[in-house]
């Protein structure tokens, strides 16, 4: 049996060098003194974001003005983003758009899967996920007049919840607390199985996990901008619908973007051929922007590399933190085996809410989810093995304090 290698500071300095996503670290604008652990939440800007925004409203909006719907691309632009954003997910250009918010995609792409099965009543979904996606879930069960019904439902318990009455199987593909990850095929192919339409929300895997919706078959996904994508608060999201769907969805919030032909101004909405029928109201340009920007730090990077290097470090936290941080209290949230694991590491403590408190002001910033987790999030363009080799030595430091 081979000798375990001890892990030391020089050796993840050597895994640094060695790293094939070394330079993209340099696409962003890290701050000075932080170990940032948090971009599952909010990621970093990169540093062409701020010289785009200028010229965008400096340039584009400030001179050109209205001319720039048209020289500028500003018209183009959610189909450019959404070509982006393809890319990552294993989709096809002309599936993919990006638009309003995640949870107004959500009611959308809900809404319209919804439409498709009328004959049937329930949507099925996992207790204890995303607290928005159940809310707009339960806004549409109380907007049915009774006709609809939710069921949540232990994550282990999913597939055998569908049935001939489901209309909606709607899932998070890694759980934003624990980073538990579903397999998307599975559970896509049982909801196909059982006649019904399958909704995922990616928001806490495009960017960071290497998606296949394509070869998962999944029929509708939305996600967010600002956390792997590095989009910027508030930053648009995006919708996904399968090709085979397009001439059978409906827009259940038709608005004039989404006309096939919006300059025409037509009385009757005559929806795109596409994906972009799912849009509504005009492009919000600044976001967009700056999203796109976000998403050129992935230029020239594969995604399987990216998977790769978050295994790497998410198990190199993982074992840091069984050697150094169980004996000070804190135990494993998170799935232990890589295949079952998003690129977020979990951690629950007697004293989580307070202990991030002083991590975040200590330089080392990652987030609390009550009652009692810590959640570090592993994204690998910028993120260093030194990193969390320093972030396990500033958690285990703060944790013995008095």
């Amino acid at each position: 049996m081979p000798l375990r290698v001890e892990i030391d500071r020089d050796l993840c300095h050597a895994w640094d060098a060695e790293d094939p996503l070394r330079g993209c670290r340099e696409r962003f604008d890290l701050p000075d003194g932080v170990i940032y652990l948090d971009g599952n939440s909010l990621g970093v800007l990169p540093r062409s974001a701020a010289a785009r925004l200028q010229d965008v409203i400096r340039r584009e909006w400030g001179r050109d003005l209205i001319k720039s719907w048209t020289s500028a691309g500003w018209m183009a632009l959610p189909a450019e983003v959404g070509g982006r954003i393809a890319r990552l997910i294993g989709a096809q250009a002309n599936e993919v758009t990006a638009a309003d918010s995640t949870s107004v995609n959500y009611y959308k792409l809900a809404q319209a899967a919804l439409a498709l099965r009328p004959e049937r009543r329930v949507i099925v979904s996992e207790a204890g996920d995303f607290p928005t996606d159940a809310y707009i879930l339960q806004g549409l069960v109380a907007a049915s007049g009774g006709r609809l019904q939710l069921k949540l439902v232990e994550r282990t318990a999913i597939a055998d919840a569908l049935d001939a009455d489901t209309a909606l199987l709607a899932l998070s593909h890694v759980h934003y607390k624990t980073g538990a990850l579903h397999d998307m095929a599975v559970l896509t192919a049982a909801a196909h199985s059982a006649g019904a339409i399958s909704l995922w929300d990616l928001s806490h895997s495009a960017g960071a996990l290497e998606v296949d919706v394509k070869a998962a078959q999944a029929d509708l996904a939305v996600g967010c901008g600002y956390k792997y994508l590095n989009g910027g608060p508030g930053a648009p999201g995006f919708i996904y619908v399968a090709e085979k769907l397009h001439a059978q969805v409906s827009a259940p919030i038709a608005g004039w973007i989404g006309h096939a032909d919006p300059f025409a101004f037509a009385d009757g909405f005559v929806p795109a051929g596409d994906v972009r029928q799912m849009l509504s109201g005009t492009p919000p340009i600044l976001g967009l922007a700056a999203l796109n920007e976000g998403l050129k730090t992935f230029d020239g990077v594969a995604m399987r590399e990216v998977r790769a290097k978050s295994v790497r470090l998410a198990s190199l936290f993982l074992d840091l933190a069984g050697e150094r941080l169980a004996p000070l209290g804190f135990v494993a949230a998170c799935p232990r085996e890589a295949a079952a694991r998003g690129s977020q590491v979990s951690l629950r403590h007697l004293r989580a809410e307070s202990m991030m408190a002083d991590l975040i002001a200590a330089g080392l910033v990652g987030d609390f989810r009550p009652p009692d987790l810590l959640r570090f999030g592993m994204t690998p363009l910028y993120t260093r093995y030194v990193d969390i080799f320093d972030a396990i030595d500033q958690i285990a430091h703060i944790a013995q304090r008095p």
